[in-house]
């Protein structure tokens, strides 16, 4: 029986030297989580034993446990490097249509040659369906997420449908005696020459179109009104300078009340855009192009004060075509790829898992782990909420592993080893010395 018990015991230090040394092994492995050798007594007992009398059978190995505490974070310049602050896993894929998930802590990303997330077994990074222009998920679920795809192409261009336009006209700018003549763009007289700006706006493939804004005080002047005409592509010689539209304003140099009848919109009919005279490159406005005389906000107008003319803002909701020039993860996990036009497009945000008992996963090998029915189900969620943890991009969580621990720890079993291996030593004598007797 003590030969039994002494083997037991240099099993569980042999298991106990095995589990320090791969943790020492992976001091430096990305996502790596340390395990302990834990260990309980071996007891065998009837009713017809005295357990007052009862020396134990040996010890076993009741369990190598992962401890699933942070990592430190190292930081690098690649933007597909992740790392988890806090409790949650990765949802991995072998495949594009596989729903076989393991999952992992290893957030050392990089692109497949159809540019898809994928770890450096070619598993596929799981991700939710995000609305491409808030980024507000649809569905936090597993059976819906699918692998994340950066897209190859260029950014798509939209033709533009509003112009947005504050300024500051001269109050000291009048009409000469009995008004204007006909509005003219190549003649500078008939407008007022020192009020004038121009935007760029976009057509369905892209292409730039100068829409130019002239303007020229009524009379009399104490009106306060102004009248304001659009040119589009300097397209003169059609005779289709597009307004007027009047803007009122009051003593105070600010628009009149009601805002909607002293800044009317100036439309330039979608119909009258898309001929030939304006558009030969088979593109098309998808809509009228509408003059807004307030920023994109709502919040600023035009004045008429007695200064120079001076634009307050001008800007417009069309893009040309446009490359891919970066892409950015927040801590909610959130994809967003950046285009050289202007776009943000959200592509789709990173799916977390947690589990109730995460020791209780099965290890894969590859820094990954898969369900059990001691870990529970998965539970998946959103980044940076409730108890799952935050993802930080340019960033990998390094190894759990306590060198100096492990080191310590090794001794520690070193010398169980000798210890078990010395009881066997003495158990051997003492059965040499029973069998010398005569």
């Amino acid at each position: 029986m003590s030969f039994n018990i002494a083997l037991s015991g240099l099993a569980a230090a042999q298991k106990d030297l095995d589990t320090t040394a791969n943790n020492i092994a992976n001091v430096n492995t990305t996502g790596f989580k340390e395990s302990r050798a834990e260990f309980a007594d071996v007891y065998a007992g009837s009713i017809f034993s005295s357990n007052r009398t009862k020396v134990g059978d040996g010890v076993s190995t009741s369990m190598v446990a992962q401890q699933f505490s942070q990592g430190a974070l190292k930081f690098t310049n690649n933007s597909l490097d992740l790392a988890i602050t806090g409790d949650g896993f990765f949802a991995m894929t072998p495949g594009l249509a596989d729903r076989d998930m393991s999952y992992t802590r290893a957030g050392a990303f990089k692109l497949s040659k159809e540019n898809f997330i994928v770890d450096n077994n070619g598993n596929y990074l799981q991700g939710y369906p995000v609305d491409p222009s808030t980024g507000s998920v649809s569905s936090i679920s597993l059976s819906t997420t699918k692998p994340i795809q950066i897209p190859s192409t260029a950014g798509a261009p939209r033709s533009t449908s509003n112009v947005y336009l504050t300024m500051n006209l001269n109050s000291k700018d009048v009409a000469p005696a009995g008004g204007f003549p006909a509005f003219d763009p190549l003649d500078k007289t008939t407008y007022n020459s020192t009020a004038g700006t121009s935007t760029t706006v976009y057509d369905s493939l892209g292409e730039p179109h100068i829409l130019s804004f002239y303007f020229r005080r009524t009379d009399p002047a104490t009106d306060n009104d102004w009248e304001v005409y659009a040119v589009f592509d300097d397209k003169t010689a059609a005779g289709q300078p597009f307004g007027p539209v009047v803007l009122d304003f009051d003593a105070n140099g600010v628009p009149t009340l009601p805002l909607t009848a002293s800044l009317p919109d100036l439309v330039i009919p979608q119909a009258t855009l898309n001929t030939p005279t304006y558009l030969q490159n088979g593109a098309q406005f998808t809509g009228p192009l509408t003059v807004n005389f307030t920023d994109q906000a709502a919040t600023r107008f035009p004045t008429q004060y007695a200064s120079k003319f001076e634009v307050g803002s001008l800007s417009q909701d069309g893009t040309t075509v446009g490359r891919l020039t970066s892409i950015d993860i927040d801590a909610a996990g959130k994809v967003m790829a950046s285009y050289s036009n202007g776009d943000q497009t959200y592509l789709s945000q990173i799916a977390m898992v947690k589990f109730a008992n995460p020791q209780g996963l099965t290890q894969t090998g590859n820094t990954a782990w898969k369900t059990s029915l001691r870990s529970g189900e998965p539970l998946a969620g959103e980044a940076n909420s409730g108890t799952l943890g935050a993802i930080n991009s340019s960033a990998l969580e390094n190894s759990n592993v306590n060198l100096t621990n492990e080191l310590v720890d090794l001794i520690s079993a070193q010398r169980n080893f000798q210890a078990n291996s010395r009881a066997l030593e003495v158990n051997s004598t003492l059965q040499q010395t029973v069998l010398q007797i005569r």
